[in-house]
């Protein structure tokens, strides 16, 4: 079982943002207000629980150096603030697999193509430095944000689960997105522009 170690530093990132551990000093009013903000929460499934700090705390800290499921905040590089996480897990190391999933929890930055850039930079880390094949992701129908910030990265659709949460009383279907090594990198290729 490989143990992968983060410092606080910027661990991963581009001229836009930087990706690094999330630390308990994270744990404050902004990242309270998100996860409790309708607008921001209305896909999470941490909707259904009033989110205390002590609770954000125990979550934080539960993730802390955990090799299995990686946990980092997506930063503003200009302003060096914390705007929201992305998530790596759980990490299957035997089939060499792993989920992702994402928040950008500050509005301000929604819009701005914050989670396609979050997307990529991990994507290239799982891909390169853990040596993973596939990564996956869900998202109901309805977040076409998120589907879309996938699809960009070279993400494909590859099924659909009817009815897989309630909204309103309303079945909405699961969007399930996946990709593999290969795909990703030359996805990547067709994206870089050609060299003369």
């Amino acid at each position: 079982m490989k143990k992968v170690l983060f410092d606080d530093k910027k661990f991963l990132e581009n001229n836009n943002i930087y990706l690094r551990n999330v630390c308990l000093t994270d744990v404050n009013d902004s990242y309270y207000q998100w996860l409790n903000d309708p607008q921001v929460n209305q896909f999470l499934e941490t909707r259904f629980v009033v989110q205390s700090k002590e609770k954000i705390a125990e979550f934080v800290t539960s993730k802390d150096g955990d090799p299995n499921e990686i946990l980092l905040a997506i930063c503003d590089k200009e302003q060096d603030l914390h705007i929201g996480n992305i998530k790596l897990g759980a990490i299957n190391w035997y089939h060499r697999r792993a989920e992702i999933s994402l928040l950008v929890g500050n509005k301000k930055y929604w819009g701005k193509g914050i989670a396609t850039q979050a997307i990529q930079l991990i994507s290239e880390f799982a891909f390169q430095t853990l040596n993973l094949n596939k990564l996956m992701a869900g998202a109901y129908q309805n977040n076409i944000g998120s589907i879309k910030a996938f699809q960009k990265c070279g993400y494909k659709i590859e099924g659909e689960v009817e009815d897989y949460v309630l909204v309103n009383n309303q079945g909405v279907a699961l969007i399930k997105l996946g990709i593999t090594a290969k795909q990703f990198l030359s996805h990547q290729k067709e994206a870089a522009p050609h060299e003369h």
